[in-house]
């Protein structure tokens, strides 16, 4: 990952320091060693931020462990204020020194945490950094995704991450600082709000000015007073009033206009703080049966991401990897992804902003359900909604896919709660996008009622949907799967159907490779199209459905049903496949 790609795009500073690269490393696979100063065996280096299963790590081991250890020395340059240490996200409970000094602690295998490490520093000479991961490949009651618990990734789960696989970096902040922004876009009267949270050393007559450009053009230059800790405020743009002008403001993947911002933090005309940012104004909401984008019905044309890659896993190779995967998936004529069982790294909501692609994003499930996996889940999805609130291109939230986790939704009462107590939290936290509380089937509490169909017919797909009465024929008997789409109580209320997973053709070109799958195969580039095409023209013309979703992306070990192999080539020619997705003959 380059050292040069800031990793948190909407708050960005100029003084840091990226400590990817090598560090040594240990595995623990007892578990037996707790702190720095216990005799742990360094005796490999490893690639930071790849985990060691990965063949990018350097170490490529994909064995069962436990916990591993990561240490590495680091300079700090001198200077006054405050360095804080941030970890991208480490699998799945972690804890860090700095020499010697414990300075921070973290469950959850997705989310990022930082801490102040300045009390910690040396004055002169290296600085050295420890990591402890603590990730038990045999726990199921753990938020995990499609990492598998098996020792060879088995039908749709892959390789186990552990320990670190997110950026490590450090930079060097005032005492009085900008530790938190949120963006939140107020279409309807054309306003942005603004939240902003000062850390260390608060004092009286904090202001922060802001300031909001759209190119050139100097939209707003606002100065607040913080109380206390925080300032929250609504800045008004000038409404163009013309429809013209008003879409140039807007952010929609066709047109993904984003609105620049600087905030200032002062202390009696003392510059103590400056963050770059960036936000943008558009709607998401639900009206009857249509999903809508700033205020217009807006089809959803989306494709199933799993985020993996051959050789690094769930660490994208490059930032540059992460922006060709975002213009593949337009390239391909989708308008969004819904990302599967994944919190993307946020450089990757980065150049979905910038370039224009709708996201769900979906919280990665646990597999036994128990008080302490939904305690777990309810934290970890806290804090990914609290990091990735502010990123225009997210849409939807997904709390859970299709019942894992809480596998008795029919006949346990808990695991209905789970669901609507998730449901609730999520759109408590944000109020602003829809929500779909348990996409596939068994629906209770959603926004949008989602539907995983695998028949490979297009006829007998099309026949299943072009009905005139939704009620009695579809969420009065059971469908795909064996699993009803609407629990008993949640009866269908009008809201939009989108088929969030269809499709997953398997097409190896050259030779069918041995263990590979899909929900069906083509034997021929031209068999491949072909089918392709017809299952999308039911997908693209079926008026009950306000949307798709297309399994899948890209291969994916050994799911082989992507529109892309592995390593992003495309198996048809990325014209075809977008006028097949546009539904352009």
């Amino acid at each position: 990952m380059s050292d040069f790609m800031y990793p948190r795009p909407q708050l960005v500073r100029a003084d840091w320091q990226s400590l990817n690269g090598q560090w040594d490393f240990a595995f623990d696979d007892e578990a037996r060693f707790k702190v720095p100063s216990d005799p742990i065996a360094w005796d490999r280096t490893i690639t930071v931020p790849f985990a060691p299963e990965s063949a990018a790590s350097g170490v490529g081991d994909r064995g069962f462990h436990r916990a591993c250890w990561y240490r590495r020395e680091f300079d700090v340059a001198p200077g006054e204020g405050s360095v804080i240490l941030h970890l991208g996200a480490v699998d799945y409970a972690a804890r860090v020194w700095v020499n010697g000094n414990l300075v921070a602690e973290h469950e959850g295998g997705h989310t990022p945490f930082s801490a102040n490490i300045t009390d910690s520093l040396k004055a002169e000479g290296a600085q050295t950094i420890v990591v402890h991961a603590l990730d038990d490949p045999h726990d199921l009651a753990k938020p995990r995704g499609k990492q598998d618990w098996l020792a060879e990734p088995h039908s749709i789960w892959y390789p186990r991450t552990t320990g670190i696989w997110q950026t490590v970096w450090i930079e060097r902040v005032a005492t009085t600082y900008i530790q938190k922004l949120r963006w939140t876009p107020v279409f309807d009267v054309f306003e942005i709000g603004c939240e902003i949270f000062a850390a260390g050393d608060i004092m009286e007559d904090l202001f922060v000015e802001v300031k909001i450009w759209h190119g050139d053009n100097l939209l707003a230059d606002d100065h607040y007073k913080l109380m206390g800790h925080e300032a929250n405020r609504k800045i008004s743009l000038s409404d163009p009033g013309i429809d013209d002008s008003r879409n140039e403001l807007l952010w929609s993947p066709e047109r993904p206009t984003l609105l620049s911002a600087e905030l200032t933090l002062h202390h009696r005309g003392r510059v103590l703080d400056t963050v770059r940012s960036y936000t943008a104004l558009r709607s998401v909401a639900i009206t009857r049966d249509r999903f809508m984008l700033n205020g217009r019905p807006y089809p959803l044309r989306l494709v199933l991401d799993q985020g993996y890659w051959p050789d690094s896993l769930m660490t994208a190779p490059s930032d540059d990897a992460l922006r060709k995967d975002v213009e593949l998936a337009k390239a391909m004529g989708f308008n969004g992804v819904r990302k599967h069982q994944k919190i993307e790294d946020p450089r990757y909501l980065y150049w979905a902003d910038r370039l224009g692609l709708l996201v769900w994003e979906e919280m990665p499930s646990a597999y036994r359900f128990s008080p302490k996996a939904i305690t777990r889940i309810v934290r970890e999805w806290s804090e990914a909604i609290d990091r990735d609130y502010s990123h225009p291109c997210i849409i939807v939230w997904v709390p859970f896919n299709e019942s894992w986790g809480v596998p008795n939704l029919t006949s346990t009462q808990a695991h209905r709660n789970a669901v609507e107590a998730l449901y609730h939290l999520t759109k408590t936290l944000d109020s602003t996008r829809p929500v779909i509380g348990n996409d596939g089937w068994e629906a209770s509490a959603t926004d949008i009622l989602g539907i995983h169909d695998y028949d490979a017919d297009p006829e007998k797909l099309r026949s299943r949907y072009e009905t005139t009465e939704p009620q009695r024929t579809l969420f009065d008997q059971r469908r795909p799967a064996g699993r009803i789409l609407t629990l008993d109580g949640f009866p269908h209320r009008g809201q939009p159907i989108v088929l969030t997973e269809f499709g997953g053709i398997a097409y190896d070109p050259g030779a069918e490779k041995e263990g590979t799958w899909g929900y069906s195969r083509a034997a021929t580039q031209a068999a491949y199209l072909d089918h392709y095409r017809r299952l999308l023209h039911v997908a693209n013309t079926t008026l009950l459905f306000s949307g798709f979703c297309y399994t899948q992306f890209a291969d994916t070990f050994q799911e082989t049903n992507g529109l892309l192999n592995a390593d992003r080539t495309p198996k048809v020619a990325l014209e075809e496949i977008s006028a097949a997705t546009r539904n352009i003959t």
